[in-house]
């Protein structure tokens, strides 16, 4: 794995625009379960139960769904970053950087440091809370005090629309302005790197191909296969942080010297 470490930095070393795409495994080394996986949330709820138009239609679904995203909120507000997010805030100061790119809805890149312009959502963040019809955001912690105080699914104090946390759900639409800045970001980097991510989540999973279609290099860290390997310039199976840290630490030794 050293000699593949190497390559990476000295990559990012000679790098104008890095962008960074980031899935579950980053998000799994800070404590929270992939749904996917054993212990995850689809393990205990049917992923089926939670189509966005059974959220619209149904007060029960609505009722099923706050229940679920109770369980994850849990895990959330006390999860913390890893160091595979402080590595992108490392990349941030050394000025290579462009953004980040993530499938997680943690809020754990900002969190870390990272400025919030430079994280790009493409399915939201869970501790935000958005009303349906006027579009009033709310701190998910502030929604949560009445959950536990007895309301089942509330709703918006302003208009009395459906809330819902502002991540996309299944049979939801993606986020326009987030998938438009991704491609973009992802067209425009000479060197994109995902971490973490299976690459089976369409359509963010595409954003790795159209960096590859535009000439950048394309690199894939992950502990297990992904459709897109026989793509990449270069791949390290491995854990996101202890990869990403060591890559960090080396790149700097690269740019000290040059």
């Amino acid at each position: 794995m050293q000699e593949e470490i190497e390559r990476l930095a000295r990559w990012i070393a000679e790098a104008k625009k890095v962008v960074v795409f980031t899935g579950a495994g980053v998000s799994t080394e800070s404590g929270i379960p992939d749904f996917r996986s054993p212990g995850g949330l689809w393990s205990r709820y049917d992923p089926n139960d939670f189509y966005f138009q059974r959220f619209l239609n149904s007060e029960e679904a609505r009722e099923r769904y706050w229940q679920m995203h109770s369980e994850l909120y849990e895990m959330l507000k006390t999860a913390r970053p890893n160091p595979a997010h402080y590595a992108c805030v490392e990349l941030y100061r050394m000025g290579k950087l462009s953004s980040v790119i993530t499938q997680n809805i943690d809020n754990l890149h900002q969190e870390a440091g990272l400025p919030a312009d430079k994280v790009i959502e493409l399915h939201g963040n869970a501790l935000r809370v958005k009303c349906l019809d006027c579009g009033r955001l709310y701190p998910r912690e502030e929604i949560q005090r009445r959950i536990d105080a007895g309301e089942k699914a509330p709703r918006c104090d302003g208009c009395g629309g459906l809330l819902k946390p502002a991540t996309i759900s299944f049979g939801q639409a993606m986020p326009q302005e987030e998938m438009r800045r991704a491609e973009e970001e992802a067209r425009g980097a000479d060197l994109f790197i995902v971490v973490g991510s299976s690459l089976v989540v369409h359509p963010a999973a595409l954003m790795p191909l159209f960096a590859k279609e535009a000439g950048a290099r394309l690199v894939i860290i992950n502990l297990t296969p992904t459709p897109y390997d026989d793509q990449a310039d270069l791949l390290i199976g491995g854990k996101a942080g202890e990869v990403l840290s060591e890559v960090i630490e080396r790149t700097k030794e690269v740019l000290r010297t040059n």
